[in-house]
This record gives structure tokens, C-alpha cells and sequence, in this order.
């Protein structure tokens, strides 16, 4: 189970072992046990207790706070690494050399492969377009060649035309996202916090969960989550989280897509503010429920077996620490 919990006044305490969410404004109490749990969402305007954080640490349950724009702020986690620090010693020296840049390669050529592979995927209810898609796509895939293509000594050398050619196939494919939804929900591409559509809203509110999931699979993996390969040295900045998160956007955009595509979203889902637009609640629920039906509960074929796509983010961690630490 996730919990997110984003409604002002909420409390977040213990009784009896379980614990108990209370809502001051609606004189409501609702109990959770444990077991159940894997990660709770706080965001502001509520509390907890330090029984709660303790009984979320005894069961090995993720506590992630969300900040003003609903990105992850900081974590409550153990404080027992997850493997040998060897592998963050070993990460360290391949973020400084040429054995990094097989790994960013790797990472945006995957996302633009999705991309390609979306796109594609779109023609089959939209016989119209098909000829549009099929051109939007062969150019994604031409960036995907450019970057493959590209050589140097380390990712420094490299790191400016692979950003420029994952940017430009970006705007192809939120280009194309746009002209597949029904005008009412239509984009002028990317925009952030604030966004300044639906769209772009719900997207945001992903990436920020994807986020979340991310670093914790790294935290597990072993893997420092502020030593980056291609995004890199910002202060107080988590830049492998921002690495390795490149071929899993796919796992928010698809759901949220379809989310547009099917008409399940309205103006009741949002909210405009001065600059922009916000998920109000109702949004936030209705996200929520979509994504974890997409990437925790439902299944997918890897490595020949079923597995959900949460595993398969933290089964890659493992195979990316173990890589490094055997390099």
C-alpha cells in the first residue's frame, strides 16, 4: 500500500501498534496496520508523530516529504547502508572517466526508444495520423543514432549535444502527445512548476513520485543518489536520480495519456493559480490511483517472468551497482 497523504490538518500518529491518520477538520480516524504499508507521501500542511516515523523504520517503510511544488524533499530511511560502500567508491571513478558514458548513453537512448515506440503504438486508433506519426517517430529515432554515435574520453565531451538531441526529440514527442489529445486538452509542450496546462500538471505530479521511487531503489542498490553522470555537481542536487530516472518517464506519460485521451480528466481535477495550474485533491487521488495500478500492480513481461515495473526500477539498481562494483 501507498499512502499519500496531502490533506491540510492531517495527523499521522500510532495506536496500538498500527497507525492512525487523523483529520481534524472532518473528525475522521481511519487505521492502517503496518505490514500493509510501503510508502507514505507527506505533503504539506500535516503532521506526525515520532512513534510513527519509528514504527515506519521498524517495518522498513519509506517516509518521503513533499515540498511546495510536490517533489520529493527529503526521506525518513534507516540508517544502515544498503550494501558495501565499495560501490559508491567504484561510482565515484566511473563518474570520472570514460566507463560513464556507455551508461548515459544507455539511459537516454532507452527514453527516446520509448518514445519512438509510443508514438508508433499511437496509429492504431488514429489511421489519420499515421503518416504524422510515423515521420514524428523516424526523427526520434535519428537523434537516438546521433547520440549512440557520438564519442569521447568522458561524458564531458559528449554531455552538451546529448542533452541538445534528447531536447530536441523531447519536443517531438510532446508535440505529438498534444496532437493526439482532443483540443480541449491540448499543450504548447513542457512546462514546469508552475505548470501551465492539465496536462503538464498531472505530469509534474508523476515525475514526482517517479522521483521518489527512484532514489530509493538507488538507496537500496547501495548507489549514492548525489553522484551523478551526465547530470552532475549541482549543489545539494541528487543527479544519479535524474540519470537513471530517463528510461522510466515512460511509466508516468503512458498512464497519464490515457488518462487525457479517454476523457477521465475535467476541470475539477485542477486548480489555476496566479501563474499557472496545480492538481487540487480530486486530481492528486485520481493520479495516484492510476499510477499505482501501472507500476505496482500490474504486471509485465522481464526476463522472462511477470513482474511489476516498481521491481523492475529496483531489480536495475542492482544490476547497475553490481556492474559497477565488477568493473
Amino acid at each position: 500500500m501507498q499512502l499519500h497523504l496531502n490533506s491540510y490538518g492531517l495527523y499521522l500518529h500510532v495506536k496500538d501498534e498500527m497507525f492512525e491518520i487523523k483529520n481534524s477538520e472532518k473528525d475522521s480516524i481511519n487505521h492502517v496496520a503496518a505490514h500493509k504499508v510501503k510508502t507514505i507521501h507527506l505533503h504539506k500542511g500535516m503532521s506526525l508523530s515520532t512513534d510513527a516515523i519509528l514504527l515506519a523504520l521498524k517495518h522498513n517503510i519509506d517516509i518521503v516529504l513533499m515540498d511546495w511544488s510536490d517533489k520529493p524533499a527529503g526521506r525518513f530511511w534507516h540508517s544502515k547502508l544498503g550494501s558495501t560502500t565499495k560501490i559508491r567508491k567504484k561510482q565515484l571513478e566511473h563518474s570520472l572517466c570514460e566507463k560513464s558514458i556507455p551508461y548515459v548513453k544507455s539511459w537516454i537512448t532507452q527514453k527516446l526508444t520509448n518514445q519512438h515506440d509510443f508514438i508508433q503504438s499511437l496509429k492504431k486508433h488514429r489511421a489519420g495520423k499515421a503518416e504524422y506519426l510515423s515521420e514524428k517517430a523516424t526523427k526520434i529515432l535519428e537523434y537516438h543514432t546521433k547520440i549512440n554515435e557520438l564519442e569521447g574520453q568522458k561524458v564531458d565531451d559528449i554531455s552538451e549535444l546529448v542533452r541538445a538531441y534528447e531536447g530536441n526529440a523531447g519536443r517531438i514527442y510532446f508535440e505529438v502527445l498534444s496532437e493526439c489529445l482532443k483540443p480541449y486538452y491540448s499543450f504548447k509542450g513542457r512546462s514546469f512548476r508552475p505548470a501551465q496546462d492539465s496536462f503538464n500538471a498531472f505530469l509534474n505530479y508523476a515525475y514526482a513520485i517517479l522521483y521518489g521511487k527512484v532514489e530509493k531503489s538507488l538507496i537500496i542498490a547501495g548507489l549514492d543518489p548525489f553522484i551523478g553522470f551526465l547530470h552532475r555537481d549541482d549543489y545539494n542536487y541528487k543527479s544519479l536520480v535524474y540519470d537513471c530516472i530517463e528510461p522510466y518517464r515512460i511509466y508516468a506519460e503512458i498512464p497519464i495519456f490515457r488518462l487525457f485521451s479517454g476523457k477521465k480528466v475535467n476541470q475539477d481535477h485542477t486548480e489555476i493559480l496566479s501563474n499557472g495550474v496545480s492538481l487540487n485533491a480530486e486530481g492528486k487521488q485520481l493520479l495516484v490511483e492510476r499510477l499505482n495500478k501501472e507500476i505496482i500492480e500490474d504486471k509485465i513481461r522481464y526476463k522472462n517472468r511477470n513482474t511489476s515495473r516498481e521491481n523492475i526500477i529496483q531489480l536495475e539498481a542492482h544490476q547497475f551497482a553490481q556492474e559497477i562494483l565488477t568493473s
